[in-house]
């Protein structure tokens, strides 16, 4: 999107889990994982976010500690608070109540200078659909190849 820089991407929650909807939120940091992530030093893979106490947190997001930063660095895997408007988090708490739906983020970036990410929420996938998934995915490069080497014939 314009005007943003990527930090991380999680490419698992595609595969895993249907994307239902998603939500921008801001993230509370300290000043070492601040420039940590501005050096891309973060991972999303088996992060998730839950509500407690009418507020959403980030779990297992693995930010790396600052090199610089030295005895004032943080926790790698610390618990982060996420910054949603009340509306969004009850959307989010009604839904995440109900059988099979859960908060995935599925990407971290960086919007206007403030660290931001992109929550979903997801309904987990089953193995059957995973397959199909894989296999709409295949036929879709073979009609792109076909498409490609058609119009290199002619």
């Amino acid at each position: 999107m314009k005007g943003e820089k990527l930090i991380c991407n999680n490419r698992k929650a595609a595969h895993e889990y249907f994307i239902e909807d998603k939500y921008e939120a801001g993230i509370v940091l300290v000043g070492s994982e601040v420039k940590s992530l501005r050096a891309g030093r973060a991972n999303l893979k088996d992060s998730y976010a839950a509500i407690k106490g009418g507020e959403v947190y980030l779990y297992n997001c693995h930010i790396s500690p600052y090199e610089q930063a030295n005895r004032l660095n943080h926790e790698p895997l610390r618990i982060r608070k996420l910054l949603l408007h009340k509306i969004q988090i009850k959307k989010l708490l009604g839904k995440t109540t109900e059988r099979g739906y859960s908060i995935v983020p599925l990407r971290m970036y960086f919007k206007s200078g403030r660290a931001k990410v992109q929550l979903a929420l997801a309904k987990g996938k089953k193995l059957y659909d995973k397959r199909h998934s894989i296999k709409e995915r295949e036929v879709q490069r073979e009609m792109q190849r076909a498409i490609k080497d058609r119009d290199y014939l002619q």
